[in-house]
């Protein structure tokens, strides 16, 4: 996804999560500092290019640092509602959530 364009003209990166339980949707976002300079003279337009993808790039990671942080949260609040309900995590859920982001190489 591209940056959009703020009122003020300057580049904004956005992710828009929605759902159909509350919080039905959280927009995380941040504005862009550096900006590209069509007119400017190729060496000019060439370092402005590289400080403007820099940027964009430490803020991808910072915005999915975000995002993880608020799609765990989201995620024990649910495992804390279903609890609340009754509803125990299965056998395989909670393997899999104990072992998550590890490799796991079943045995046969």
């Amino acid at each position: 996804m591209a940056p959009a364009v703020s009122s003020s003209g300057a580049a904004v990166l956005q992710a828009q999560y929605s759902s159909p339980h509350p919080p039905t949707s959280h927009t995380f976002q941040h504005q862009l500092s550096s900006t590209l300079n069509a007119s400017a003279a190729p060496e000019e337009a060439v370092k402005a290019k590289k400080e403007y993808l820099s940027e964009l790039k430490g803020l991808v990671t910072s915005l999915q640092g975000e995002i993880n942080v608020f799609l765990t949260e989201r995620m024990e609040e649910d495992k804390k509602a279903a609890e609340a309900q009754g509803k125990k995590e299965s056998d395989k859920e909670a393997k899999e959530e104990e072992n998550y982001g590890e490799e796991v190489v079943e045995d046969e």
